[in-house]
């Protein structure tokens, strides 16, 4: 099927009878105005990507664009480690840290401009976050809707009588719609962030026009941030429309058809299933999707010290294709997430954690159920003190080691790991945020000067043992082809309170068994297979003992 024929079918399923030829031909002259350009060559994935999860402005230093210390600081500290730089929104915006964009083509001027993007690209790859379904009231675009700009006027939804919004699923309590002078407008998250309208294909086109512009300023992954509520339909969900599937399917032809190796990754906070309709059949949507059931599984495992229902799930978790896999992490700059623990922990399991949260200093988010109940919807904690069992984990060097094989976990799962910067630099709850913001998630937001950081990294403190220990998880995957982003995965159950499983590079030959011990006490298991562990540099087989929270990386 040609390129044209496969756009026309897309947007046939998008606009229905309000499909005309123009579209077709606008997403085309699009298409060839990018083609033109002298693209850079963008490499594929393979076991060496590693993410790195941040703001654009961590870490402060006098007289510098935040982009250039941060720049700085992973090539003199991480350089050999993180491959892949996620930059959190990095325009200028109003409210939530980022995502409510005033303009999607401007770098905020407190980062810098283009060419520290730029000059960044040179040394990584980048993931750019696109925060397509909404943005700032205070956007040219926006203020252009207010005052009835003919260009503008049909850019956002207005409230309509005939419209039937009973079943809307969105992840807040405020106001579906809000009053702006007279003006309504939809607002699935806040009265700051008024979601665009795609049903008007000129919006669509635009969107499309940013996403390539992303791309080819150095955007090598391309998040797409809430994509599933993008669509608005009366009487649905207005959450995962096939409109919205369509919509990624097109831009993912599109990037093919300029033979990019650009990468989409959806970002879709819901129920497992849910989540993963986003590959579509593999080859033809988004590239990868968040593993959003991991980080509060892997908690509930190291919380409980039993790997079953980890291991459970893992189990569910299959090769996708040679071009889809997992954009597996741990923690993030929201908090983490319960929804995708459903049909997964049961409700008291569920509540243990949020109760361990709270009582580990974090806050906790409820949604509410139509039977009048409240369930945790998002645990906003740092990951370290998460991890933490206070009778339990009473030296430092616990904690670290529980840190550790939460990340061994995250580092051996099939796909591709990020790691967020708080993670990677050993962090604890940001008190001081939370309280003069106001924000839960600001417990997990701090930010750093330059010296005050390398300072702390350089001497024997939690930051510098988990820094360490991070940094060597990542070197000795980097160097096995088995952790290929693609490789096959096997589930093992060598016992309640072992997580195991093998990785295989059927195209290598090389296979890797991964054991992590989730007790707190010694214990014995039967390796299935004999080999050297990568990480203690010994020959091992038979019966082994594993301290507390101590894997292996067994190469056969």
């Amino acid at each position: 099927m040609s390129f044209l024929t496969k756009v026309e079918t897309l947007l046939k399923t998008i606009y229905g009878v309000e499909y005309t030829e123009d579209y077709k031909s606008e997403i085309n002259k699009l298409a060839k105005k990018w083609m033109k350009k002298e693209w850079k060559e963008t490499s594929h994935l393979t076991e060496k990507n590693v993410y790195l999860i941040t703001y654009g402005d961590i870490i402060k230093e006098e007289g510098q664009p935040a982009l250039r210390t941060l720049n700085r600081f992973i090539n003199e500290y991480a350089k050999n480690e993180i491959t892949d730089i996620h930059l959190l929104p990095m325009f200028p915006y109003t409210s939530d840290d980022g995502f409510s964009v005033v303009d999607y083509r401007q770098i905020h001027p407190k980062l810098g401009d283009w060419a520290d993007i730029e000059q960044m690209a040179e040394d990584y790859r980048l993931m750019f976050d696109f925060v397509a379904n909404h943005m700032s009231k205070s956007s040219k675009w926006f203020q252009g809707y207010l005052k009835d700009d003919p260009k503008y006027k049909n850019f956002f939804i207005p409230k309509e009588d005939d419209f039937d919004a009973s079943k809307v699923v969105r992840p807040r309590t405020s106001p579906l719609y809000h009053e702006y002078g007279g003006k309504t407008a939809w607002t699935t998250f806040s009265e700051d962030q008024v979601d665009v309208n795609f049903k008007h294909f000129p919006v669509l086109l635009e969107m499309t026009d940013i996403l390539l512009e992303y791309a080819f300023r150095g955007g090598t992954s391309i998040r797409l941030d809430a994509i599933g509520f993008m669509w608005k339909e009366s009487g649905t969900s207005c959450i995962h429309l096939p409109q919205t599937h369509a919509i990624i399917q097109l831009w993912r032809e599109i990037l093919m058809e300029l033979e990019l190796n650009t990468l989409l990754i959806t970002e879709t906070n819901v129920p497992h299933n849910e989540n993963i309709s986003y590959f579509g059949d593999g080859q033809n949507e988004a590239h990868m999707v968040y593993q959003f059931s991991l980080p509060p599984l892997v908690l509930h495992t190291l919380t409980t010290h039993n790997a079953s229902k980890l291991t459970k799930w893992a189990k569910t978790i299959g090769k996708v294709s040679d071009k889809a896999t997992y954009f597996n992490f741990l923690a993030s700059h929201d908090g983490i997430g319960m929804r995708p623990t459903e049909g997964i922990l049961t409700e008291e399991e569920r509540s243990a954690l949020a109760e361990k949260v709270l009582e580990n200093g974090g806050r906790v988010s409820y949604k509410s159920n139509p039977d009048g109940t409240e369930s945790p919807y998002e645990l906003n904690i740092n990951y370290m003190d998460a991890l933490i069992n206070k009778e339990e984990d009473v030296s430092e060097d616990i904690i670290v080691e529980k840190m550790l094989a939460a990340h061994s976990i995250l580092f051996s799962v099939m796909g591709v790991p990020a790691i967020y910067y708080h993670s990677l630099l050993g962090s604890g709850n940001d008190y001081e945020g939370i309280e003069a913001s106001g924000i839960n998630r600001r417990i997990n937001r701090e930010k750093f000067e330059y010296e005050d950081l390398i300072s702390q990294l350089e001497v024997s403190t939690r930051r510098q043992k988990v820094f360490s220990g991070i940094k060597k998880i990542i070197r000795t995957r980097q160097k096995e082809t088995a952790f290929s982003p693609f490789a096959d995965q096997d589930i093992l159950e060598l016992g309640e309170q072992v997580f195991s499983l093998i990785r295989q590079n059927k195209e290598t030959d090389e296979t890797v068994l991964f054991i992590v011990n989730t007790a707190k006490e010694k214990i014995e298991v039967k390796l299935p297979l004999e080999g050297y562990d990568l990480w203690s540099k010994e020959f091992v087989e038979g019966n082994v003992e594993l301290a507390p929270y101590q894997f292996m990386w067994i190469k056969k």
